[in-house]
């Protein structure tokens, strides 16, 4: 009888006869196997990568680098077990009953991870996840490896109690945990590639149409994946009824303002009357909107602050939108002169500092008259137009009020304070 086929057909069943195949030569031509699948899956990865073009850092198939994303150990994983298969015709396998846990392991790590950070992005939780979910595959990987694996679940298969017309165990729960898991993670996949696919080259009033798609996508795809989740355990889905009746009454009178913020996310989305992009004024801050979630909206302004305000104070309060119709808006500033000075002068030197603005509008033009004869002396005031009111509005106004300064002065003409003050000599007195 051939030995080495009288040792492929006696499986290793104990950590003797392992290590004892570890220390064959045959172990040296898995781990050879081994390494080449890890080059052609990184460099299979590798020409994906230069077909696609480069993607950025939100793609959960190939991520920032080569071995970021899920394409990778995915790719490894199919290799490892392709290779296994075509070995095993040969040479008994010892190092692959290591390697393919270790393989499934990473490929499910890799693949929860991305698909959290891109679903989720910088939120606190998903580090908290990202480290569940490394433990328990690497957990089910050494139960896996060291056999204690099928033992443990016949052990949690003796804890049962039963629940309504069903019965439970504890093997039940942890199995039923686990397929909710990679559900939702699966349906986290799928609205994610949606919403990027749905808000790429997006802008304006189709950016947030496709935004509240994207939004309600997501939710209906995670409700069905908990639905799934939930019967997969053996919960019986009729059960439910009740509890929906609860959470509606939970909602009814404690969760008002959160449920109101909801449905004014969703009424702003559908109404488009609020979009990305546009630059609103609520609550006394201005500023542009560059998020619309569910529940609340981001505006951002020009010195780098951001409001989250939430959806519902969009619809009951009053909201400048300068972005809606005509992003043209008018601004204003004054100055008090002697009596004695130019009226024309003044007006020219005022008109003449708004138009070396480039951001000022020559139509219609900057227009400066004289307002009243204040006790103080002359009051002067200056309008002009500007159509980006996103790049700051007191910036602008002070830039124009330096320049009134500068020709002031080199007129020898004073600004008087808004104080009253006996005139000065030559000045004409108000008839008043």
């Amino acid at each position: 009888m051939n030995p080495v086929s009288a040792t492929h057909s006696a499986p290793i069943t104990d950590l003797d006869s392992w290590l004892a195949a570890l220390l064959r030569p045959t172990a040296l031509v898995e781990l050879a196997s081994l390494g080449v699948c890890i080059l052609l899956a990184w460099t299979l990865v590798w020409l994906l990568r230069r077909a696609v073009g480069l993607p950025d850092e939100k793609s959960i198939l190939f991520g920032r680098r080569i071995v970021d994303g899920v394409m990778f150990p995915l790719l490894l994983l199919a290799l490892g077990l392709l290779d296994e298969v075509l070995l095993q015709q040969w040479i008994p396998l010892a190092l692959f009953k290591i390697a393919m846990p270790v393989l499934v392991s990473l490929a499910v790590i890799r693949t929860g991870v991305k698909v959290l950070q891109v679903a989720f992005h910088n939120a606190p939780v998903v580090r908290l996840l990202e480290r569940t979910i490394s433990w328990v595959a690497w957990l089910a990987m050494v139960l896996w490896v060291s056999g204690l694996l099928p033992v443990l679940l016949d052990e949690l298969d003796q804890f049962k109690w039963k629940v309504g017309g069903s019965m439970l165990s504890a093997r039940n729960l942890v199995e039923g945990a686990l397929t909710a898991g990679a559900v939702l993670i699966f349906t986290l996949w799928i609205s994610a590639a949606i919403e990027g696919r749905l808000l790429k080259s997006a802008t304006g009033s189709a950016l947030s149409l496709r935004k509240a798609i994207s939004n309600a996508t997501r939710a209906l795809l995670m409700f069905v994946g908990l639905l799934v989740a939930l019967s997969s355990v053996g919960i019986d889905l009729t059960a439910l009824s009740v509890l929906g009746g609860a959470v509606g009454v939970g909602i009814g009178f404690g969760l008002q303002k959160l449920a109101a913020n909801y449905v004014s996310g969703f009424v702003i989305l559908a109404e488009r009357s609020i979009r990305i992009g546009d630059f609103v004024k609520v609550d006394n801050f201005e500023g542009r909107v560059t998020d619309i979630n569910a529940r609340y909206t981001v505006i951002s302004a020009p010195n780098g602050r951001e409001s989250i305000v939430p959806n519902e104070m969009l619809l009951i309060q009053r909201v400048e939108n300068l972005s809606l119709n005509n992003s043209r808006i008018s601004q204003s500033t004054s100055v008090t002169v002697g009596f004695h000075s130019s009226a024309e002068v003044v007006m020219a030197a005022m008109q003449e500092a708004a138009l070396q603005e480039p951001r000022v509008l020559r139509d219609p033009a900057p227009a400066a008259t004289l307002a009243e004869f204040a006790p103080e002396g002359l009051e002067f005031h200056l309008g002009y137009w500007i159509n980006d009111p996103e790049n700051g509005q007191g910036n602008l106004r002070s830039a124009i009020n330096l320049r009134i300064l500068q020709a002031l002065r080199a007129q020898q003409i004073g600004i008087r304070l808004q104080s009253a003050q006996p005139p000065l000599p030559g000045d004409v007195v108000s008839p008043n």
